[in-house]
């Protein structure tokens, strides 16, 4: 029986997809109006501040439509109901294009928001027992990007370390036994107590209580995974579009993210 949270969240998606299912496409035809999709939480507040800018800078009127999954954001992209969105980094963005044929691209870079790991049981990673439980992001890139953290910090060791995408099937050496949990990034802050760790994206540790500084291992700023805004191909150099990516690539955006995410936020345009 689906919990509490997953009926809420799917009634949410539900709802958002019938809204933009409504609106339909009128937003290309008008291109000082555009529809941008982000996730719910701190990263639609930083997007606001973009908002705010494009239209005192451009005349833009930017409209922010709402999401609490990682999914429907590009399906919404690509049947038009959206004119961009800002919420994923290169290889997921590659990942949907691979496995739903979406024809999407690139249009500007925002932020590195790096994946920690998280225990409310154990202060340091020498402290988790044999076969302690860990949970992943249940996203094949977010996923892969825990394994990954964890093979360079010596924990397992994976059959490809450069395969981005790679699931337990992947680990060929677990000395201590470690069992996996793949949960829907969104629900990872409320399984905390139920495990012994937990990989979870900083844009939903942050709005949970949980600061990178409280991982007890994490990404660094060289990370690959940069967070961008993503057009329809054909659409990147659309004047509306870089002239949103324009007004979000700022100091003054930079500033709010650095305010929300205490440091959680790296700019990936500089």
């Amino acid at each position: 029986m689906p919990s509490t949270l997953t009926r809420l969240l799917g009634a949410a998606t539900l709802a958002g997809s019938v809204l933009l299912a409504g609106c339909g496409n009128d937003s290309a035809d008008d291109t000082r109006a555009i529809k941008v999709g982000t996730m719910s939480g701190p990263e639609s507040e930083v997007m606001e501040v973009a908002v705010q800018l494009a239209k005192e800078r451009y005349d833009l009127d930017v409209e922010i439509i709402e999401f609490t999954d990682y999914v429907s954001p590009n399906a919404a992209l690509a049947d038009g109901s959206l004119d961009a969105n800002a919420f994923q980094h290169e290889p997921y963005l590659r990942s949907m294009v691979e496995d739903r044929g979406y024809d999407l691209v690139v249009a500007g870079y925002t932020f590195v928001y790096p994946i920690g790991a998280y225990s409310e049981k154990h202060a340091s990673m020498d402290e988790l027992p044999e076969r302690a439980i860990v949970a992943l992001p249940n996203d094949p890139t977010n996923g892969g990007r825990s394994l990954l953290l964890m093979h360079h910090h010596g924990l397992i060791t994976l059959d490809d370390p450069d395969n981005l995408e790679a699931t337990p099937v992947n680990v060929i050496d677990n000395p201590h036994g470690f069992r996996f949990r793949e949960i829907e990034a969104a629900q990872l802050p409320r399984v905390l107590p139920d495990v012994d760790l937990a990989f979870i994206n900083n844009t939903f540790a942050q709005p949970a209580g949980l600061s990178l500084d409280d991982a007890l291992i994490k990404e660094g700023p060289e990370s690959p995974y940069v967070n961008l805004i993503a057009v329809r191909a054909g659409d990147e150099e659309r004047e509306a579009i870089q002239q949103l990516v324009s007004a979000y690539q700022s100091e003054e955006v930079a500033a709010k993210a650095l305010e929300l995410f205490d440091g959680g936020a790296v700019p990936g345009w500089e």
